[in-house]
């Protein structure tokens, strides 16, 4: 049986297999750890399916490998030699009906394709008249969703690209190799100098280079391609949170204690303005909603990413439902997202998808920001530091508050500037009065 590299999540294309935990010859079972692979966002060990040995290992520790591709195949035990699927074998002319065999065990060569190709969002390859799935190829090519990527921002047409990938498959490193079109100086202008011509500008032992790795590849093809697709725009307010300050520090105070004598939980700012951007969506639906080609999804509940530094990167693990959650359910699950996002250990389902985010830098001493929108979602909230300063009092005297700036961005294909308003005025209303988040 051959062993594949598993799809984890719809957008990845390739994965790398940091160890084995079983060596050539070794008997396995349903349920024995074979590999622990890493993507750009993951790290996930993958269990044997059968019994049988694990007659050899394709793809080493340390080494990448396409989704699909085979990593290793395992015998059934009984000592027959497994087929060699990477290698061409020829039947001998006393078993004629052992040809048919031999000839599906030989690779499949590079395909050949001249006419256009529509791709999938994902994985599989259409062409006009029908879809084809990764192993089904007889008029299409598979491209793998890193190189669809690559292409894309080199400016290479994939059908002049012959894959070297499994059955043909186009691969990010097919894209790597392939000429580069000519660079017109408007071409040359939107995707930026090169890096000979960055490297050209400063001395040789000013610098060391740094490889991109998996996960700053991604985030800078995603937000390249937001921040040049979603139209922004940006609304910006202040909110007075002492109301929240002072009940937070009470919940805290009055938190049941556990069975090691600690506290139930610990509640942070940003576990309310979790709650507040559920509830702010709950209240103005039409802002509660993704951009989807020729049509506007409006989402049932709000699940709110909440960006998550991580060495070398960031992440947005998903709080959903959370207009559904109290403030110290929201608190204990970001708690386990956070240390599972930072430990590689998320699943696809934690981070993919979502209908609005949060990013917040005020624990950094930043006052106020904007950021980048993230797909799908049509809104993003950048949360600055709290500050102290004077504000006028409702009879028109002078007192000092502690005041956060708020940045939201909008999508302008979903969001209009008055439905972004709405949404930024009921956050700051459910903040400003925090007591209605808890009822």
């Amino acid at each position: 049986m051959d062993v594949l590299m598993p799809q984890l999540g719809e957008t990845v294309a390739e994965g790398k297999i940091t160890k084995w935990f079983k060596s050539a010859g070794e008997a396995v079972k349903p349920g024995d750890n074979l590999f622990e692979i890493e993507t750009d966002k993951v790290s996930m060990e993958v269990p044997s399916t059968i019994t049988g040995v694990l007659a050899e290992i394709r793809v080493p520790a340390g080494d990448v490998a396409p989704v699909g591709a085979i990593v290793a195949v395992i015998a059934d035990g009984s000592g027959a030699q497994p087929s060699q699927s990477a290698a061409p074998t020829t039947a001998p002319a006393a078993k004629p009906a052992a040809a048919p065999m031999a000839a599906a065990a030989q690779p499949m060569p590079a395909v050949q394709h001249t006419g256009p190709i529509k791709l999938d969002p994902f994985f599989e390859v259409r062409t006009p008249d029908r879809n084809f799935g990764p192993a089904r190829l007889s008029g299409g090519v598979t491209v793998t969703p890193l190189a669809r990527r690559l292409a894309a921002e080199s400016g290479i047409e994939l059908s002049r690209i012959s894959g070297s990938g499994p059955h043909g498959r186009i691969v990010a490193h097919d894209v790597e190799t392939a000429p580069r079109p000519a660079r017109t100086p408007f071409a040359a202008r939107a995707e930026g100098p090169s890096a000979d011509e960055v490297k050209a500008l400063f001395a040789p032992d000013a610098y060391e280079e740094v490889p991109l790795d998996g996960m700053r590849r991604t985030i800078a093809a995603r937000l390249t391609q937001a921040i040049q697709t979603i139209p922004h725009f940006y609304l910006t307010a202040d909110v007075e949170i002492d109301r929240l300050i002072k009940l937070r520090e009470e919940a805290n105070l009055g938190a049941p204690k556990d069975k090691d004598g600690g506290t139930a939980f610990k509640l942070s700012l940003n576990d309310f303005i979790i709650r507040a951007l559920a509830l702010a969506l709950q209240r103005v639906p039409a802002a509660n909603a993704a951009w989807a080609g020729d049509r506007i999804l409006r989402f049932k509940h709000a699940d709110i990413g909440v960006a998550v530094a991580l060495d070398g990167g960031l992440i947005t693990p998903i709080v959903r439902s959370a207009e559904t959650k109290s403030v110290s359910a929201i608190s204990a699950e970001m708690k386990d997202l956070s240390v599972r996002a930072r430990d590689k250990k998320l699943k696809p389902a934690d981070y993919q998808g979502g209908s609005a985010a949060i990013s917040n830098l005020g624990m950094y001493g930043v006052r106020e920001f904007s950021a980048i929108i993230n797909p799908p979602h049509a809104t993003i909230l950048a949360v600055g530091a709290a500050r102290r300063q004077a504000v006028e009092m409702p009879d028109g005297g002078v007192a000092f508050a502690s005041v956060l700036a708020v940045t939201l961005s909008c999508d302008h294909r979903v969001l209009d500037g008055a439905v972004g308003a709405e949404l930024l005025a009921a956050f700051k209303a459910f903040v400003e009065m925090p007591v209605t988040m808890l009822v």
